[in-house]
């Protein structure tokens, strides 16, 4: 078993965002990967108007998921539910989904689908770069609350600016209706609020609360842990 962690928007170094629940699971024999995601600036070519897009997300997380036949599970977090619902579509190694605060969409939806009316409080817009980003001043209280403060001091230092046109486009498939799938319902979480949480989560085969903010592999990673281990 391997595991793939998709990190979610306006962030970069996914290695990072997941290295405290990576490290519980190497102790069990258990490898795990972050693939780097275009739209974020992290191949090279800077997030905006011009840049990377969905599709590079797509395709740089489809490369990782073909490039070894273990069996995996996709661990998809707040907008990489976005990517890997096209991303592990067709590809028969990927054996469970699980999605931590994050979205299914049917083929056709996008991100912009599943907003709770107008632009989140806590990110910053420039159209005129055609590029967002989470306000570093907002970003422990909405997403690290219940984080040491360690992560909480580190966490800015890889916030990312993101193509914003990754919003509005839509997915070309919905990799949930094949491939087996547990929501993890973040109760504590006040970026994504959980009323929102438990919608999108009626797509999902199974559900699990955790009393955990945003980012529970930071947080509570044992708990996360045990719940890949499981699966």
């Amino acid at each position: 078993m391997r595991v793939v962690f998709v990190h979610g928007a306006c962030v970069r170094d996914g290695a990072w965002w997941w290295h405290r629940t990576a490290a519980l699971l190497r102790e069990r024999g258990v490898p795990s990967v972050a693939p780097a995601l275009p739209s974020c600036g992290e191949a090279g070519a800077p997030g905006g108007a011009g840049g990377p897009g969905l599709s590079e997300d797509v395709a740089a997380v489809r490369q990782v998921l073909r490039a070894d036949d273990e069996p995996t599970v996709v661990v998809a977090h707040s907008y990489g539910g976005i990517v890997t619902a096209e991303a592990a579509a067709g590809i028969g190694s990927v054996r469970h989904l699980l999605l931590v605060s994050s979205y299914l969409p049917e083929a056709g939806q996008s991100l912009s689908d599943f907003g709770d009316g107008g632009p989140a409080p806590f990110l910053d817009i420039d159209p005129d770069a055609g590029t967002f980003e989470v306000r570093p001043e907002l970003l422990a209280d909405t997403f690290l609350q219940d984080c040491d403060r360690e992560v909480q001091a580190r966490a800015a230092d890889h916030l990312a600016r993101q193509s914003v046109r990754v919003t509005g486009q839509p997915v070309g498939a919905a990799a949930w209706r094949q491939i087996p799938s547990t929501y993890l319902v973040c109760a504590q979480d006040r970026g994504t609020p959980p009323r929102l949480q438990r919608e999108f989560a009626r797509r999902a085969g199974s559900v699990v609360e955790l009393d955990a903010g945003h980012h529970p592999f930071l947080s509570r990673p044992a708990a996360v842990r045990d719940l890949l281990l499981s699966l």
